[in-house]
């Protein structure tokens, strides 16, 4: 039982030592400004038809010719011949972004696929900002690429331990007293002592103290285990589970520390030894406390390190990029669309629901009344919706990913 507290203090120690590294060197730390969509094939003509499709009400193959002149889009009429070729051609390039094979589908004519076919199992690398936004944005894919067996690991960024209500914390520690008491007549002095030190912190603390640094310990991890929680449903082995605890993060504060090299070169390992096929990152950009820009900043610099040094693994990867909780992407950006079934959607539920921690006492749901799986699903079926309106397959539910080209 000792070994419990131990753990805590050790990681904690661990946090505070890196919080305090601040070096400075020539990496860019800021590659989420680059993110463009310039490489998409007729970006610009997917637009134009969609906002067709969703201003008339129509899918793209019953646009008509009057459709186009009414629109001021009779340019494309002269550019493609005639309406239906136009139609045709944004359908084609619609239909090729839905796939079921997010790590591409082996022995297959990959030429319209997302992905490429080979190689066969990919070495696939997932960060998650905080330890539920891997299932909250990408869950069904992440199920999707486990059972088409492809080795899958999980990075967790950051400890999220702010985003952990007190109250997670007092039934923690009643439960480990408990269980000392149980089952080893409260012979554990340690716990005994540190359930005092932290019962008696909270019941000094007052609206805006932070929090002490066992109680940020603490709260990282009972997000460590609903993490491990998840990845156990979605049959991820606990050697594919990575905890970065990133130090920009460990402030205790909203306002997190600068972005530095120490994050970068922690991401940098992880890359260079599981010599990754495919990364997915968040590129939620629009997250109102900005972790998730910082986290995908990480990456995109760590990728850039790597090439520097000339790593040959990056040649055969590629790098997607997710939403979350809080929008999607633009149609005309999606690039690779998972579709989902009813019953996927449930697990994909039953993953974020293990985050208790995350659910109506959740320190930080913003001004939206949703919870986090309820925000999920409502976003990924409207994804279908959206593609259903606009003539293709009817599922659902879909998540959508853009690529970031390296």
């Amino acid at each position: 039982m000792t070994f419990f507290f131990a753990f805590f203090l050790s990681v904690s120690g661990f946090l505070f030592t890196f919080a305090t590294i601040n070096t400075t060197s020539n990496m860019n730390l800021n590659l989420t400004s680059t993110i463009n969509f310039d490489h998409i094939r007729n970006r610009a003509l997917r637009k134009r038809v969609v906002d067709l499709c969703l201003a008339t009400g129509k899918p793209v193959l019953k646009l008509s010719t009057r459709d186009y002149i009414e629109h001021d889009m009779s340019d494309l009429i002269d550019q493609f011949g005639s309406a239906g070729l136009v139609n045709i051609e944004v359908f084609n390039i619609l239909q090729h972004t839905i796939t079921g094979w997010p790590g591409g589908k082996p022995n297959a004519d990959d030429s319209t696929r997302p992905e490429r076919a080979l190689p066969y199992p990919k070495r696939v690398v997932v960060f998650s900002p905080h330890p539920d936004d891997d299932v909250i944005s990408m869950g069904g894919t992440i199920r999707r690429l486990v059972q088409q067996k492809h080795d899958v690991h999980i990075a967790y960024e950051t400890s999220g331990n702010i985003a952990v209500g007190d109250e997670e914390v007092t039934r923690y520690m009643h439960f480990i007293n408990g269980f000392n008491k149980l089952f080893a007549d409260g012979a554990d002095e340690v716990i005994s002592r540190k359930y005092k030190e932290i019962k008696d912190f909270m019941k000094l603390k007052q609206v805006g103290d932070l929090d002490s640094r066992d109680v940020l310990t603490i709260k990282g991890l009972i997000r460590r285990g609903e993490a491990r929680n998840a990845c156990a449903y979605n049959h991820i082995p606990k050697s594919r589970i990575h905890f970065l605890d990133l130090p920009f993060y460990e402030s205790g504060r909203i306002e997190k520390n600068p972005l530095c090299e120490a994050d970068v070169r922690i991401v940098q390992r992880l890359l260079a030894d599981v010599r990754p096929h495919q990364i997915f990152v968040a590129a939620d950009l629009a997250d109102p406390h900005g972790t998730h820009r910082v986290c995908t900043d990480a990456v995109l610099a760590a990728i850039d390190e790597e090439r520097r040094i000339g790593a040959n693994w990056l040649s055969d990867c590629r790098v997607w990029m997710y939403r979350g909780a809080w929008s999607e992407w633009e149609i005309e950006n999606i690039e690779m669309c998972v579709p989902m079934s009813p019953e996927e959607l449930r697990e994909k539920r039953n993953a974020i629901l293990r985050h208790q921690s995350q659910m109506e006492s959740a320190p930080f749901l913003g001004n939206d009344e949703r919870l986090f799986w309820q925000r999920a699903e409502d976003r990924n079926k409207a994804t279908a919706r959206l593609y259903d309106d606009l003539g293709l397959a009817c599922y659902e539910a879909m998540e959508a990913f853009a690529e970031y080209r390296i």
